[in-house]
């Protein structure tokens, strides 16, 4: 079999492996959406674990393995052997990526061309520098241009989100509209598919997310960049590339080129997603070869095949000259970021942000940003949809990562899944009898807004839905004196700061839907010893805060 014939029996093989591990990560995308808060069954983190930019930034910004896999090993001992191959075979981003390029071609609208090496390129590898110092200070920042984050928290955060709406409107437009044809309704086809859409995808009420704009302009404009140039992210951009690339300079499994052979139609160039320079003997590019096999399939002269190499045996190929003065540049970069992270008063516990509610078993928040790779997997397996990205809430620092809102949802009493999800250890996966116990922050109520209260009307809604053994919100007997001057016993609703975990439902249910009558703030979290009320326990009640 001439090395052409076996490129194109590679090239299908590489097809069938990408569209397999596309599907695979969707079908995880789906399973990590349980209904009831059960902790998802299907191995959702696998794609994490085998990423070795999480791995490595997660141990220099925590400045420990614990609750951190060690697979992203495999991943690099792959590389060392193989090349970026993970770039070109199982990255589902890459895959896509690989889709939308395609389809500029079939549909004729851009010619096919040469596209050589750009300087540009060693851009990734300035970014994966700039990241590992972030890390190095502590701020963990490679999720928000890792591939995998990123797509997972596209995907989960806006796309998923808007085919559930989507599919919502569409089957109850056609329910409502009953169009039909004689006997034959179009019902009769949207029903059951909306209802496995229900039950199998969807798997709870639709879950929406706030500040998600630029979540969905990064991912759309990272795809449509490849009408531009084939794979544009992961030649320019992509932090994952880069760090596989540094490990790739001199694989085992390297292109050879028969000079003779090469009468300089540049169809393998034409053919090349990374501009790897197959067309040039003694330049090829191994750190930034995807090892797709296109180039040796698109030789008709037989000139270029993979050939295994002896690991001592130097052989001549081109490198990226990334250069000192730009590396120091990126180094210089990477600390500016940390600094620009670092000068919140939030930062410095000068000062603690209310609606900064992280969900139970999240470490201490240095140690929490330090892990969390804003994958958004915390938040689309929460089943009240009350996890949201922070936007400024945290800082730049904390960009992406998990809040609970009680306005939109609250922390489900029988559910610990954020913490079983999650794939660094920034959220801890706490027994569910031990996460019962943690307080995540504290109800307080606004006398302003409350109904007995402010308007002498009876409401027990808040102490109903409180899910806290014994209650953590009890009421108190008093007259409330009407208009009309007569009196009316009512029950004036108390928390118990003793007892309240901050969960957010009272919020949630609160008649009040535009700001509710009782709101939960992140005041006596576990996590953080100085974020306490002054609070001094005295008989049956709480005396004077300060202990006198």
């Amino acid at each position: 079999m001439t090395a052409t014939a076996r490129a194109r029996r590679i090239i299908w093989i590489r097809r069938g492996v990408q569209t397999l591990v596309l599907l695979l990560f969707l079908v995880l995308l789906a399973a990590n959406r349980p209904a009831n808060g059960a902790a998802p069954g299907a191995p959702v983190s696998t794609f994490f674990d085998l990423d070795p930019l999480l791995m490595i930034t997660s141990w220099l910004s925590s400045n420990t393995l614990a609750g951190i896999s060690l697979l992203g090993a495999v991943t690099i001992v792959v590389t060392l052997i193989l090349g970026r191959v993970f770039c070109g075979w199982f990255c589902p981003f890459g895959t896509l990526h690989n889709a939308v390029g395609s389809l500029r071609r079939q549909f004729g609208r851009v010619r096919p061309r040469t596209s050589g090496f750009s300087v540009w390129q060693r851009a990734k590898y300035l970014v994966v520098i700039a990241l590992l110092v972030m890390a190095v200070f502590g701020v963990q920042w490679a999720g928000v241009l890792d591939p995998f984050a990123l797509l997972y928290r596209s995907l989960a955060l806006t796309v998923l989100p808007a085919l559930d709406v989507t599919v919502s409107a569409v089957s109850n437009a056609v329910y409502l509209g009953d169009p039909h044809l004689g006997g034959l309704h179009l019902r009769d086809v949207t029903e059951p598919f909306y209802r496995w859409w229900q039950e199998r995808v969807t798997a709870t009420e639709i879950r929406v997310f706030t500040g998600t704009d630029v979540v969905f302009l990064v991912f759309v404009a990272a795809l449509v960049l490849n009408l531009v140039r084939n794979r544009f992210w992961c030649r320019y951009v992509c932090p994952l590339g880069g760090l596989l690339g540094l490990v790739s300079r001199r694989p085992l499994l390297r292109l050879t080129s028969d000079p003779s052979a090469c009468n300089q139609c540049q169809k393998c160039t034409m053919a090349c997603p990374a501009a790897a320079q197959p067309e040039k003997p003694d330049e090829w590019l191994a750190t930034e070869c995807f090892g797709c096999w296109n180039c040796v399939a698109a030789c008709d002269r037989q000139g270029l095949d993979f050939r295994w190499v002896e690991p001592w045996r130097r052989t001549s190929s081109g490198s990226v000259d990334v250069g000192k003065r730009r590396a120091l540049a990126s180094v210089a970069a990477g600390v500016g970021a940390v600094a620009m992270a670092r000068i919140t008063p939030a930062s410095q516990a000068a000062t603690y942000e209310p609606s900064l509610i992280r969900p139970p078993g999240a470490r201490a928040e240095p140690d929490f940003l330090a892990r969390c790779v804003k994958c958004g997997m915390c938040m689309q397996t929460c089943p009240s949809g009350g996890l949201q990205p922070t936007w400024t809430e945290a800082g730049l620092e904390g960009l992406w990562s998990p809040v609970l809102v009680p306005a939109i949802g609250w922390c489900e009493f029988e559910c610990h899944a954020c913490g079983q999800v999650c794939p660094t250890g920034a959220i801890e996966p706490l027994p569910l009898d031990e996460k019962k116990q943690v307080k995540i922050g504290l109800a307080v109520i606004d006398t302003t807004r409350c109904l007995p209260y402010a308007y002498g009307r009876e409401c027990i809604v808040c102490e109903e839905h409180c899910p806290v053994p014994d209650k953590a919100i009890t009421f108190v007997l008093e007259e409330a004196v009407q208009r009309d001057g007569s009196t009316r016993t009512l029950k004036f609703p108390r928390v118990d700061p003793d007892r309240c975990t901050g969960c957010g439902i009272c919020e949630t249910k609160c008649p009040f839907r535009d700001r509710a009558a009782i709101r939960v703030t992140s005041a006596g979290e576990a996590r953080h010893p100085d974020n306490q009320p002054l609070l001094t326990p005295t008989g049956g009640g709480y005396g004077d805060p300060y202990g006198d």
